[in-house]
């Protein structure tokens, strides 16, 4: 995106009633020094601003506070719509507090818990639209599973497989595993929640991050780039969430579970929940789209792009393997302990 000049910035601080001093440019963001205070005007596409601004109007109505506030401008709007792209205005925040990685993302997930409560709808759900969906990712999960099938079996025929092909064959096993585990939560999801006739919906950030959580000079942490948010389950932010943060080197990963349960503590997940949950985390999606892309080469990408993107797919796995069976082994213990004890 070209920076705006500064006479289209001056004019859209000019509604606001700001008369800029100094400028910094960080991306799409400017930091704004005036005489009354320092401010971070944002551009963004249009398509995105609707839904923002109801978002996070809506959030306030609710009585959810730790978002960066957004600034109207001297005739009451909260963006401006200029060059094709949509601009609006917030302060700054010194985003000052100094404290080790695990803490802020405690914090992070105690303020998306209270969040997704403040903004929780129930809302109805008829028995034919959840058989619908079940069998419909079902079949689609199945799909890919013959899919992949097929690409093994064609590559062990080969008497000299391409690096990508063996690596795949070694992966085979583990991916099969994910599968397998995904779908069987994904039955479990659907009979547990056969007599459930409503779901939870919330208002989702869209993209939480710890480069989205800032400090004031207070101390107090606050949500900013609400951009993506929307209404929709709050899996939609915890899911996105772990695939970034598990997309790394093979690595033990407890503090993620310390986080989702900080989560779950302050908004619990009903049982039917959890199960999608788990279903969706195990699914081994990244590897069958990097597969497929390969399969199909519709793109320049070369041999040693698609090892490496296939290598980074399968780390992705093995980090959510580790999460998915000790929430699972964490689930089972805690039904276990609920049970009513036989009496002697």
């Amino acid at each position: 995106m070209k920076d705006s000049s500064n006479e289209e910035r001056t004019a859209i601080l000019d509604q606001y009633g700001i008369r800029a001093k100094y400028v910094e440019q960080y991306g799409r963001t400017w930091k704004i020094y005036s005489d009354n205070g320092i401010y971070a005007l944002k551009k963004i596409l249009p398509q995105s601003g609707i839904d923002f601004v109801r978002n996070v109007q809506l959030l306030y109505q609710r009585g959810y506070n730790r978002i960066v506030p957004i600034y109207p401008t001297l005739d009451g709007r909260y963006a401006i719509l200029q060059q094709n792209y949509l601009y609006y205005l917030m302060p700054w925040l010194s985003n000052e507090e100094k404290e080790e990685r695990n803490e802020k993302h405690q914090k992070m997930f105690r303020e998306l818990a209270r969040l997704h409560t403040l903004s929780m709808k129930n809302i109805e759900i008829e028995a034919e639209e959840r058989k619908a969906h079940f069998e419909n990712t079902l079949d689609e999960w199945e799909r890919e599973e013959e899919f992949l099938t097929e690409f093994l079996e064609t590559s062990e025929k080969k008497w000299y497989m391409s690096p990508f092909e063996l690596l795949f064959c070694m992966f085979n096993n583990d991916i099969r595993r994910a599968h397998d585990f995904a779908k069987q939560k994904l039955t479990e999801w659907y009979e547990n929640s056969k007599e459930v006739t409503t779901g939870r919906t919330v208002i989702t950030h869209g993209k939480i991050s710890t480069e989205h959580f800032l400090y004031d000079d207070r101390g107090y942490g606050y949500f900013s780039n609400f951009e993506n948010s929307k209404i929709a389950s709050p899996l939609q932010d915890l899911l996105p969430f772990l695939s970034r943060t598990l997309k790394t080197y093979p690595k033990r990963m407890d503090e993620c579970i310390d986080w989702l349960y900080t989560y779950f503590g302050h908004f619990p997940f009903r049982e039917e929940e959890k199960l999608l949950f788990l279903s969706y985390l195990a699914h081994p999606g990244p590897i069958f789209r990097t597969v497929q892309a390969y399969r199909l080469q519709r793109t320049k990408k070369t041999e040693i792009k698609f090892v490496k993107e296939l290598q980074y797919n399968y780390w992705l796995l093995k980090n959510t393997e580790y999460i998915v069976i000790r929430m699972n082994e964490m689930e089972n213990r805690a039904k276990q302990e609920a049970e009513p004890k036989p009496k002697d």
